[in-house]
């Protein structure tokens, strides 16, 4: 009798012990909050700004000049200044130059989404190389992102942004 209870206590520290080895550590964080808290961000964020500026200011000409362009145009043939071929011609190269506007504001887009992306991906890099640290660091199996709206609850006690943002010094 007393070798088979002490050969269930053995199985049972041995269980037991086996599933401590085994346990998972799970964090989790919130990487677009701690992006919009880096400084290099902010100043992304600034410099994407201003070019965005330039852009539309130089769209906002690009604008104007075609409405000034509609507006003589209009003012010609009212005055009869114009022949009816000379109007069609003219009416189709306005046409050309607001698809042409039309394409530049397009391309704005582009460009700016492309340069935000260029811009950024250093900063996601370093952010991401933080969190590899910290998960090696506390020996996380697993962390996970809650911008990313797939995290329906976790305690507190596993948020591990304060743990990233001194790796990242912020």
């Amino acid at each position: 009798m007393k070798i088979s209870i002490l050969a269930f206590i053995m199985a049972l520290v041995s269980v037991v012990s086996s599933t401590e080895v085994n346990a998972q550590k799970f964090g989790y964080l919130n990487s677009q909050a701690l992006l919009a808290e880096l400084p290099e961000v902010k100043q992304a964020d600034a410099n994407l700004q201003a070019l965005q500026t330039q852009l539309e200011k130089k769209g906002q000409q690009m604008v104007q000049e075609l409405e000034g362009k509609y507006k003589d145009l209009q003012r010609r043939e009212q005055s009869g200044e114009i022949s009816p071929k000379a109007l069609d011609e003219e009416s189709k190269k306005l046409k050309e130059q607001e698809a042409d506007l039309q394409k530049y504001e397009q391309d704005v887009q582009k460009q700016l989404s492309s340069k935000r992306q260029e811009m950024l991906q250093p900063l996601i890099d370093k952010v991401n190389n933080a969190i590899k640290q910290v998960a090696q660091e506390g020996q996380f199996t697993y962390i996970f992102d809650s911008s990313a709206g797939m995290l329906l609850y976790a305690q507190d006690s596993l948020d591990v942004t304060a743990l990233v943002k001194a790796k990242l010094g912020i």
